[in-house]
């Protein structure tokens, strides 16, 4: 059952610059639209569970809600999904072990774990199974980092590396169990 990381980072490592903005996220030209492998990655996802600071600007980008599958918000401090947004995802909390464990049992097998704090509280937790990282050559000296400290080393295999229009890179990683 594992849950799985599905993101892009500058090449120093940051998920958003200094002002909290992802506009450096196109800085690679992609005339013909191309999706990087979204549509077959989340294909095989059965939800996925984002931290509060993701879902809010998920929530203000001027596009439709991009996710077709159901939406699990990890968040200690909202009483509700915002109105317009409360049959597209659904407030959890609690440990994020009982939180993996209640999604399981409901059938949610394969988890996409998305947001920086998130993912760095699933790491801390040796909670995450699969890293697919796209690596954009900008680099942007600060912002948020994907990465924060652990407790313990974590070891991945590499399991698959591939150039995305001919710029950036999108590595597969799985842990070492």
């Amino acid at each position: 059952m594992p849950n799985i990381v599905y993101i892009a980072t500058s090449l120093d490592g940051y998920i958003t610059d200094k002002d909290g903005g992802l506009d450096w996220l196109g800085s690679v030209p992609n005339p013909n639209n191309d999706d990087l492998g979204w549509a077959d990655f989340i294909a095989q996802i059965d939800a996925l569970v984002m931290g509060r600071k993701t879902f809010d600007a998920v929530c203000s980008f001027d596009q439709e809600w991009p996710y077709p599958v159901p939406v699990f918000v990890l968040s200690n401090s909202l009483s509700s999904i915002p109105d317009g947004y409360a049959d597209k995802a659904e407030l959890v909390s609690g440990s994020l072990k009982d939180v993996v464990a209640e999604l399981n049992l409901k059938g949610f097998n394969r988890l996409y774990i998305d947001g920086g704090q998130t993912i760095q509280s699933f790491l801390s937790e040796d909670l995450i199974d699969e890293i697919i990282i796209t690596r954009i050559p900008i680099l942007l000296g600060g912002g948020t980092p994907l990465f924060g400290t652990l407790p313990n080393l974590l070891d991945f295999d590499l399991v698959n590396n591939q150039i995305l229009l001919g710029a950036m890179e999108q590595g597969h990683y799985c842990r070492k169990r």
